[in-house]
């Protein structure tokens, strides 16, 4: 079987990428292969990175506020390059609550707001793949 590929992206203008390298060395210490964008990404690189990396998982870390705009756009990007179907898309950081439904509807697998452990967020990534890895 082979490893979960995941791309730990930071959309937009985020100058902080803590949270993001914490959650990217969680998933490399459990065996996933990472691939980590860096800081400012648009969602047109985000996209292009997973359908170059062949990854299974795309985790965006956004704390700058523009969550509802960054998120829903790389979905629609996915779409539009007809990979969405078979990549997990979850988003993480300072969300507020009442974001997560519009985000969830625009589709975003899950959102892992502050004080979520990184098994949580494993966990979720294990139960939730779109293809199998075998």
């Amino acid at each position: 079987m082979r490893p979960i590929r995941v791309l730990v992206a930071k959309p937009g203008l985020d100058g902080h990428d803590r949270g993001a390298k914490v959650i990217a060395r969680a998933f490399r210490d459990v065996g996933m292969e990472v691939i980590y964008t860096g800081l400012r990404q648009t969602p047109e690189q985000i996209v292009q990175t997973a359908i170059q990396e062949d990854v299974d998982v795309v985790a965006m870390s956004i704390l700058s506020g523009a969550h509802n705009h960054l998120l829903p756009k790389v979905v629609k990007l996915l779409k539009e390059e007809e990979v969405y179907d078979d990549i997990l898309v979850i988003g993480g950081g300072v969300i507020p609550d009442e974001d997560i439904p519009y985000l969830k509807e625009n589709g975003i697998a899950e959102v892992f707001t502050p004080g979520t452990t990184t098994t949580t967020t494993i966990d979720f990534i294990k139960a939730n793949l779109k293809r199998s890895i075998d």
